[in-house]
């Protein structure tokens, strides 16, 4: 979703998001996913995520009433939100403002990934960085 809220033609499935793990934005976080209907999506018994699940370092792959959510507390080896925000940009998306990845950053992430279509995405995301460096 970062890549397309800067202008990458790409498409994708679901929305990923690294949070927070302070206890403020748990609690938020937690209320969102209610609100959202969350569930674990590859759990046949449907469980519902938790505040223990979200104070953990791990992915919490969540269907929702609107879709697919992938829920990270950390990328790469454990990088964290707070490492993250130097890399972000904040964007208005529909009267919201919106923390995105930096393109070099989204960039750095997908080349360390080795999926076919994380691979195949790194071109597309390149472009489009060299575009915007070029533009007036």
């Amino acid at each position: 979703m970062a890549a397309a809220l800067q202008g990458a033609p790409v498409n994708t499935l679901d929305i990923d998001i690294v949070y927070s793990r302070s206890e403020q934005n748990i609690a938020r976080l937690m209320a969102a996913l209610t609100e959202l209907e969350a569930v674990f999506r590859t759990d046949p018994r449907r469980l519902v995520p938790n505040e223990s699940h979200l104070r953990s370092t791990g992915h919490k792959l969540l269907q929702t009433k609107h879709g697919l959510l992938d829920v990270l507390a950390t990328i790469e080896e454990s990088t964290s939100y707070d490492d993250l925000l130097p890399d972000s940009t904040v964007l208005e998306v529909a009267g919201v403002l919106v923390r995105v990845l930096s393109l070099e950053r989204l960039i750095e992430v997908k080349a360390k990934l080795t999926r076919p279509k994380d691979r195949a995405m790194l071109f597309l995301l390149q472009a489009t960085l060299d575009e915007k460096r070029r533009a007036p």
